[in-house]
């Protein structure tokens, strides 16, 4: 009889210097004063006037929230368990994980975003995965390049404008409108 072993799935967690950090900091807080807050919160609502139904849903709430909390430890110590720090890559003219990218789509206001890891994406905060659809089509190209991107919503066109590392000179382009390709 063949028995197969499954190993383990190694993901690559890349991460910039600032994301590990700011990553690190919040699992931190969540295991220090958030777990002990919840536990205190959850006495408060077991034993304080009695178990009874009024307490039942501020208690339900808690255990909730404590559910949610414990599942973002889990998810932070999976994405700082094996780390790929990216902040010293040098990328030169070409986009790569660690750059500041400055975009601008045909009529739209150029945009500025820093292309990262999916575990620190927050694009409401200008950080982008290089995986999303935005941020793989941008992935290998250079300033002047005009870049088709494959969204869920449609295809779109962006330029891109600059390109920027850590530590090193941002390359930027002469405008040329969009129209002209």
């Amino acid at each position: 009889m063949l028995i197969s072993v499954r190993e383990p799935q190694t993901t690559k967690n890349y991460l910039t210097q600032e994301g590990y950090n700011r990553l690190k900091q919040e699992l931190d807080y969540l295991r220090q004063v958030k777990r002990k807050e919840l536990a205190e919160r959850l006495h408060e609502a077991y034993e304080g006037d009695g178990y009874d139904e009024i307490s039942e849903p501020v208690y339900d709430a808690v255990r909730h929230e404590q559910a949610f909390i414990e599942g973002r430890i889990i998810d932070l110590e999976s994405l700082l368990s094996n780390p790929i720090i990216i902040d010293d890559f040098q990328g030169g003219n070409v986009v790569q994980i660690g750059a500041m990218v400055t975009i601008q789509e045909d009529g739209g206001n150029p945009e500025a975003f820093k292309i990262v890891g999916s575990g620190e994406a927050s694009p409401r905060e200008g950080r982008i995965s290089y995986q999303s659809p935005l941020g793989s089509a941008l992935m290998g190209h250079c300033p002047n390049d005009l870049v088709r991107v494959n969204s869920p919503d449609g295809d779109f066109y962006v330029r891109i404008l600059s390109l920027e590392y850590t530590n090193s000179k941002k390359v930027e382009i002469w405008a040329i409108p969009l129209k002209e390709y």
